[in-house]
């Protein structure tokens, strides 16, 4: 994360930009200078994770209640002393980032790897140095955040940028996390996570005025350093025989530096002593070898701006400004908008370019038209000069257009040039406050360029004193960029939840159409047990089927939903392109309006029934109604999980109820002191892909409209690794429930009860649940490994009765549309 090699630079070669500091101290300073101002701290999450997750065990599947305890204690403690806290976390991976989160999640598989070779040899846990935190950690932090009170906000794009916006428009106290962008943010201070000492209130603060004092550079040259050396968008390979070159003509290399110290030094030696003497003269292409990747350069370049900031790398001193006269053309018989969208005619090409124009204040936008791409490209309009300043023209003028949005819609940047005008403009909007801010100025003219684009919506027409409500204006944006769903009201409810982190992955599905999930401890070795990936999709294409609603009926015609999902086989070169599959409701499916915004008590019903058809259990609705709260969406799982796969046995359920009903009459002391014998590589898995799919309960509740409480399968509530591990092992070797159940009698009816509910409901769908000893050694299911190029034999058959055609197709290319993983 952040900047190539600048934390190891920090703490080796600059160790005086650390400063120890006191949060006590700091904020009774912060109100004493700003009295009536809470002090507020910025908490980038993702970042947090492993220093919150203090449990000594991690390989079990999460010591869920014990990780709460801790939450709990990090938020008293700040509490306590005045401070308030704000949690971000990342709500999806920017387009941009993409070949770099690919790169980490292999890294991670090769970890893993390592990890089940370490069980099996030892059969214990790694060190900590081999620690890899549990699955869906980020997502249940939010949860349980939110469940102690605290403001948790969920990003539109990555959320470092989103984190440093806040930061500096609310005039916090200072970001707390662990990535070297917070340095060359021009943002309030940075604070160190891994460097906390919670009992004291003591950290490390990292200066950014004194990293600048060190390099000879000014606050402003940190993005153009970062960019040089490397960050999460511009390739470390970019820039290496720049930066090689920069080293050989260093004069001041210092032996006790490491290679990577002295590389920083150099690369701001010369941008200190040699682009600083043509900075304002020269652009940054004439002076740096972006060749091809000039587009990709300035947009990492400008990821480091924050609303109302500008750079002074970006040269611009215009010459000329093209003029257009306008003549006003309707381009709309829809009757209902009544929405006229003016042409306007460029006097030297006589081309009739269109225009946007707000309905009420009948302000026009123009747009300008390449002739070679044929593509339409606004136009900024100051509305009180009356200025217009084109995003593109025709070949006469010889400008080049260097344009590009944020695809996660929280930032438009268009760079436009031209080589006779000597003209650059980066203008970049504000994702937090939702206005534009120009990155630039004219300095001859001395006034800002507004931008013409809905931070909500991503909008590239609109007229600056147009109300962001406008229905016109969003409906227009809907039909420009968002292709998956039409409905705006819809779409702004499912922003609202994912902002607010209630909800998880709905909005990502709706916008994007793309949705990501990190590795998860799976043993590539071990054939009998399918990766998580594939044992919840059917779910996950039927919630698409939900939330994609055009696609409910046709869904050969349904574009298909980009899953980024890690599991053992897959290169990742390319997203898997799954398509929604159609669901069966009792009384119809209920569209999304009815779902989520009709309050009426009988609707609650149609929720449930939703919900149950995403699991294709709408068949044990009465039985599953019968389970008690919290167990109810626990025995939704189960049944999914063992009608899903073969190879679970009626071990496996005794030991899933078991520590289920145990952990409800447990202490967190008693779960920190519990120690299984050993540690089972199966019963790893097994760990992991329960709290999967627990994840994918949330996804699902959230789709439908929530008829379940969120708390009933949160964890901490339901499941707990150690505990978990015990039963397994206990359950193995053969011991009675009345030892798993630890000689509880109110535990015993309970556990017939919920074994009951799932073995009927398993029975429902031609699914005999049989314990280990009726296999046979040779027994290994109907699942193999997907992605792993091996075949199973004699019982690898799905519903269908069709095989499995995913085995021969290499991942990426895939297109899924049935239901190829049920058994039958």
């Amino acid at each position: 994360m952040g900047v190539r090699g600048l934390q190891g630079f920090v703490g080796s070669t600059c160790p005086h930009i650390c400063t120890v500091v006191n949060f006590k101290e700091l904020a009774e300073h912060h109100r004493s200078k700003y009295p009536g101002c809470t002090p507020t701290i910025v908490v980038d999450a993702m970042c947090c994770l492993r220093y919150w997750y203090t449990p000594e065990s991690w390989i079990c599947g999460g010591q869920w209640r014990e990780y709460f305890s801790a939450l709990r204690d990090f938020v008293k403690t700040f509490t306590a002393v005045g401070i308030k806290l704000i949690f971000f976390f990342d709500g999806m991976v920017e387009q941009d980032k993409r070949d770099e989160w690919v790169k980490r999640r292999l890294k991670n598989n090769r970890e893993i790897s390592r990890i089940f070779h370490y069980i099996k040899s030892h059969k214990e846990q790694p060190g900590r140095n081999m620690f890899f935190i549990p699955s869906g950690l980020a997502v249940f932090t939010r949860f349980a955040l939110k469940t102690l009170g605290q403001e948790t906000l969920c990003s539109l794009q990555e959320a470092d940028y989103e984190v440093a916006s806040y930061g500096l428009q609310h005039n916090c106290l200072g970001i707390l996390g662990e990535d070297t962008d917070y340095l060359i943010y021009d943002t309030c201070p940075y604070f160190s996570i891994s460097e906390l000492c919670l009992e004291s209130l003591d950290t490390i603060m990292l200066c950014r005025e004194k990293l600048c004092e060190s390099l000879g550079l000014c606050v402003a040259d940190l993005p153009l350093l970062a960019c040089l050396l490397g960050n999460d968008i511009i390739p470390e390979g970019m820039f290496e025989s720049f930066r090689y070159k920069c080293l050989s003509s260093y004069t001041s290399v210092k032996e006790n530096f490491d290679k990577k110290g002295n590389v920083i030094l150099a690369v701001s030696d010369h941008i200190s002593k040699v682009l600083h003497l043509y900075q304002g003269e020269k652009k940054l292409e004439e002076l740096l070898p972006l060749g091809p990747n000039k587009a990709l350069f300035y947009k990492g370049m400008a990821s480091y701006l924050l609303p109302g900031q500008k750079s002074p790398w970006f040269f611009q001193k215009p010459k000329s400004v093209i003029t257009l006269d306008k003549q006003v053309i309707s381009m709309s018989s829809d009757s209902e908008s009544r929405q006229e969208v003016p042409m306007c005619t460029d006097p030297e090409s006589g081309q009739e370019v269109p225009m946007c124009t707000d309905p009420e204040s009948r302000q026009e936008v123009p747009m300008c038209t390449d002739p070679e791409s044929r593509q339409d490209v606004p136009m900024c309009t100051d509305p009180e000069s009356r200025q217009e300043v084109p995003m593109c023209t025709g070949p006469e003028s010889r400008q080049e257009v260097l344009m590009w949005t944020d695809s996660e819609s929280r930032q438009e940047i268009i760079m436009y040039t031209g080589p006779e005008s000597k003209q650059e403009v980066l203008v970049c909007t504000d994702p937090v406050s939702k206005h534009e801010d120009s990155m630039c100025t004219y300095p001859e003219i001395n006034q800002k360029l507004p931008v013409a684009t809905d931070s909500e919506f991503k909008l590239r027409c609109t007229n600056p004193e147009i109300k962001q409500e406008d229905p016109a204006n969003v409906g227009l944006e809907i039909k420009q960029q968002v292709t998956m769903v039409s409905d705006t009201e819809i779409l702004k409810v499912a922003r609202t939840h994912h902002v607010q982190a209630e909800s998880y992955l709905v909005y990502n599905i709706m916008s994007s159409g793309e949705i990501e999930c990190s590795n998860t401890l799976e043993d590539e070795l071990d054939q009998a047990l399918p990766s998580q990936a594939f044992i919840y999709r059917p779910i996950r294409q039927r919630v698409y089927s939900l939330l994609l609603e055009n696609c409910q009926d046709v869904t050969s015609t349904c574009p298909a939903v980009k899953e980024w999902f890690v599991y053992p086989g897959n290169p990742l070169r390319h997203p898997d392109l799954v398509r929604p599959l159609q669901m069966t409701v009792p009384g119809g499916t209920p569209s999304l309006k009815i779902l989520w915004l009709n309050q009426e008590p009988e609707i609650q019903v149609r929720r449930l029934d939703t919900l149950l058809a995403c699991f294709n259990l709408s068949s044990s609705r009465e039985e599953l109604q019968a389970v008690e709260s919290p167990f109810q969406a626990f025995c939704c799982l189960l049944i999914y999980l063992f009608v899903q796969v073969d190879t679970l046995c009626l071990e496996d359920l005794h030991a899933f109820i078991a520590q289920a009903l145990c952990l409800q009459g447990k202490s967190t002391s008693q779960l920190v002191n519990l120690q299984p014998d050993y540690i089972n590589s199966r019963a790893v898995q097994l760990g992991s892909l329960l709290v999967r799919g627990l994840t994918t309960l949330v996804l699902v509740n959230s789709a439908c409209g929530f008829p379940w409480k969120m708390s009933d399968f949160m964890p901490w509530n339901v499941f707990d690794g150690k505990l978990f591990h015990q039963k397994y092992l206990q359950s193995e070797k053969g011991y009675a429930v009345e030892v798993l159940l630890e000689q509880n009698r109110s535990r015993l009816t309970k556990f017939h009860n919920l074994k009951a509910v799932v073995c009927k409901a398993c029975m429902k769908e031609n699914r005999r649940i049989t314990g280990r000893v009726h296999w046979g050694s040779h027994h290994a299911g109907r699942w193999g490994r997907q992605g792993s190029g091996s075949h199973r034999t004699g019982s690898g058959y799905s519903r269908s009765g069709q095989g499995q055609p995913w085995r021969d197709q290499g991942p990426g290319s895939r297109q899924y549309e049935h239901d190829q993983w049920r058994r039958y």
